[in-house]
């Protein structure tokens, strides 16, 4: 009977219901953190690059960048109190992460490579996000900048998860005005010089669209075929504009020719009866 006398269970339960209501308060008080604490940054971010002009691509690389590394902050906070409010030494395992840090510093040397390369991507602005770039093997729009990967997403659909330090070679299509390219094919029986006005008369017009930083221009002859004399048109459009150009410009230059007379060779299928 003692034994139970002895027996104190508020000496048990207290404490576990002291902690969990800790732990309660600890999940909650993140759970708003995290939040408000990412929309304070997105605000900054955006307040401070239209007040110094930057660009929107290089506004979200920031934002995103910034929103992850509070995210792992956030974290690292999250598990120091939990440990805490068990009354864990976080002092011990520090050292101990240390040593173990030491076992797989050659394992983390990836990890390593991948922040650095992240830092001088930022760093020298070598590409930001919504731009068209071309790196690692892949191709697409960028979608987030990150200090261990970057995300690429590409024109099918797929994103890519591209650690950093395959990054190498870098070409961005969206710094400047980009080519707008047509070639057209004309028939050997006709006038070139004909055929050439016509089409430099769609291009005057085409001049006037919005989307045209210069030209568009027939260049003249671009090669000859075996069956048509290809004729190059060039100009320079707004950047990522370059495609939807081009189609219509073709849509354009075809509806002249028709209109003209002029023809545009394509296969012809004969059959002779005997």
């Amino acid at each position: 009977m003692d034994l139970f006398n002895d027996f104190d269970i508020t000496a048990i339960v207290g404490p576990v219901v002291s902690n969990g209501l800790k732990i309660i308060l600890l999940i909650v008080a993140f759970m708003i953190a995290s939040p408000i604490g990412k929309k304070v940054i997105k605000l900054s971010i955006e307040r401070a690059g239209k007040h110094h002009q930057v660009n929107k691509g290089r506004t979200r690389t920031l934002e995103k960048l910034l929103i992850n590394a509070f995210s792992y902050t956030l974290i690292f906070l999250f598990i120091a109190m939990l440990l805490g409010i068990f009354e864990i030494e976080i002092g011990p395992l520090l050292a101990g992460a240390g040593i173990l840090g030491l076992a797989i510093g050659f394992g983390a040397q990836g990890l390593v490579s991948d922040v650095v390369t992240g830092f001088f991507l930022l760093l020298e602005k070598q590409i930001d996000v919504d731009d068209y770039v071309t790196t690692g093997g892949f191709e697409g729009i960028v979608e987030e900048v990150g200090l261990r990967t970057t995300k690429i997403r590409s024109f099918d659909g797929t994103l890519n998860f591209i650690p950093n330090r395959n990054i190498s070679g870098v070409s961005n299509h969206s710094r400047g005005n980009m080519r707008a390219l047509v070639d057209i094919g004309i028939s050997y029986e006709e006038n070139m010089d004909e055929a050439m006005k016509v089409l430099q008369n769609v291009c005057d017009e085409f001049a006037s669209d919005e989307r045209m930083k210069e030209g568009p221009d027939v260049l003249g002859v671009q090669q000859m075929g075996s069956s048509d004399v290809v004729l190059r048109i060039i100009g320079f459009t707004e950047n990522m504009e370059q495609w939807a150009v081009e189609r219509d410009l073709r849509k354009r230059l075809k509806e002249a020719l028709d209109t003209a007379g002029i023809e545009i060779p394509y296969p012809h299928q004969v059959n002779i009866t005997k």
